[in-house]
């Protein structure tokens, strides 16, 4: 079985997601990716890359497709995305999801800051936070309105706060085996 690349970033939340997904028993977080086929070539908390490495080694990642990208936490668009700022580029961190997304097969929303925008979106959001395909209850989001990513899949929603670890290893061994169709998501994705 070839493996599937996933890459994991994390914007505007509380890193809650992860914490979760750590939880999984029998087997545990990495143990399910890997017997999924799934290899997590990036993610900020878990895999070596930090600093100046990160921005080449996503830049080779995405010339060479990514497989799975999911987002957890919500994009800050507020102020030209300067809430959010990549510590490797020095740009607004929405850009880089941006460019990630149209280079992947598929992307999931983890948590309901990334899906919707979540408790960062909440208030005067002065942050201007939202989700990857929805602000709140209305679709936008970073991606707009009818995004799909080169499987011609929309963006996977996996709402929660925390998410259940279950549900996201599920959601990947999925993806991962090419057997989530358009028509097995609800209209929130």
């Amino acid at each position: 079985m070839t493996s599937k690349t996933l890459v994991w970033l994390q914007s505007g939340g509380c890193g809650g997601c992860t914490l979760s997904a750590l939880c999984a028993e029998s087997p545990d977080f990495l143990t399910a990716l890997a017997d999924s086929g799934i290899r997590l070539a990036y993610h900020p908390s878990l895999t070596e890359a930090s600093g100046d490495e990160v921005a080449p080694l996503l830049a080779g990642l995405a010339a060479d497709g990514i497989d799975i990208l999911c987002l957890e936490g919500s994009v800050m668009l507020g102020a030209d995305g300067r809430f959010h700022i990549s510590g490797s580029e020095h740009q607004p961190y929405y850009r880089q999801i941006a460019a990630l997304a149209a280079r992947a097969r598929y992307v999931v929303a983890v948590g309901t800051c990334a899906a919707y925008g979540g408790i960062t979106a909440a208030g005067d959001n002065l942050t201007g936070a939202t989700g990857l395909a929805w602000q709140g209850s209305q679709p936008g989001g970073l991606l707009g309105d009818g995004f799909a990513g080169s499987s011609g899949l929309p963006v996977v929603n996996i709402s929660g706060c925390p998410t259940h670890p279950g549900w996201v290893l599920e959601t990947l061994a999925l993806l991962a085996a090419d057997a989530l169709a358009a028509s097995d998501l609800d209209p929130l994705g």
